[in-house]
């Protein structure tokens, strides 16, 4: 004979259940469920940012396997950081040639500024890249690529502007790269002679062993906004050791007649790259027209022609000044 037997199921008190039941709560305790062990309790808690919005600081150890949280940008942000980009016009290209004066003849003009500088109309800020060795075993399916080398361009081009003047004749760009380069190869005739020779100078040392200065200098461009000369900062490539390497050939025709351009490729060894802030000046007040004259509203001209003379060095002679600021 079969004696039947009674099943009471099993119930925690309140507050003492164990991982892993998942059970019907205890009346007045209705809380999530436990986890399975080994799996992480989702947070619930969100951090407090330093931005506009909440989450946008840093996250707590929970959060770390989440990416990001998307955040609300207000719209005095969007204008200040989106509308106010930079311009590809505005930069200041300052080369150094050797201090010779059959060369430095075609690069300054006597005055304050210099022919060559006014005449650069395109320029590429340089760049670089990482170079990486392959790691294939480390990992099942994974390729790893570790850098080993900062690679930088092999050569920095600058077009020029063909200038017709009074200043040394004219075609100061053509005369001052050709002159350079004569120089740097130790050419020292000129005519047609049969027996045409050179030999090459030492590209650094002193004057009195190598027959004058060397032709690797450095060279500058400073890219900079409008707003320079009310306290605006600039960037400065610095090119170390550079100089001319080649001079691309200038067609000319009888056709419709274009602006006669001249591009030269430089090599160097490295650039360095710094942030420079330039001093603040007070904005003048606008000149009063003369009756009857609109008043000029052209943004970014400056019209009492004293740009960069006051707090700024970019119109000061380029090798005598001492840059000073942060490396990046």
């Amino acid at each position: 004979m079969a004696i039947p037997l009674e099943v009471i199921p099993y119930k925690p008190s309140p507050g003492n259940e164990k991982p892993g039941y998942y059970g019907p709560p205890t009346p007045g305790t209705e809380t999530a469920p436990f986890p399975a062990p080994g799996v992480p309790k989702p947070s619930t808690t969100t951090t407090s940012g330093t931005g506009s919005s909440p989450g946008n600081g840093t996250p707590t150890p929970e959060q770390s396997s989440r990416g990001p949280t998307p955040q609300v940008v207000a719209n005095d942000t969007i204008i200040s950081r989106l509308l106010k980009p930079a311009l590809t016009s505005h930069f200041q290209c300052i080369f150094n040639p050797p201090d010779v004066p059959e060369i430095r003849q075609y690069y300054f003009d006597g005055q304050s500024g210099n022919v060559i500088t006014l005449l650069c109309s395109e320029a590429s800020l340089p760049g670089s890249s990482i170079l990486t060795n392959e790691i294939n075993d480390d990992y099942t399916g994974i390729t790893e690529r570790i850098g080993y080398r900062r690679q930088y361009d092999d050569r920095a081009d600058f077009t020029f502007y063909v200038d017709h003047g009074t200043v040394n004749g004219g075609y100061n760009a053509i005369k001052l790269f050709e002159a350079w380069i004569r120089y740097a190869m130790g050419e020292t005739s000129y005519a047609p002679d049969a027996n045409y020779s050179y030999r090459v100078r030492f590209p650094d040392g002193p004057k009195e062993q190598t027959g004058g200065p060397g032709y690797r200098n450095e060279i500058f461009i400073q890219k900079f906004e409008r707003d320079l000369k009310f306290g605006g900062n600039y960037l400065e490539y610095v090119f170390v050791k550079a100089y001319p390497i080649s001079i691309t050939s200038m067609p000319v025709s009888y056709e419709t007649s274009s602006l006669l351009k001249c591009t030269v490729s430089f090599t160097y060894n490295r650039y360095i790259l710094r942030g420079l802030a330039n001093k603040l000046e007070s904005e003048p007040a606008p000149p009063t027209p003369a009756p009857g004259i609109p008043q000029d509203t052209q943004f970014g001209v400056d019209t009492t022609g004293q740009f960069g003379q006051t707090g700024s060095n970019l119109n000061q002679n380029p090798f005598t000044l001492t840059r000073t600021g942060p490396f990046f």
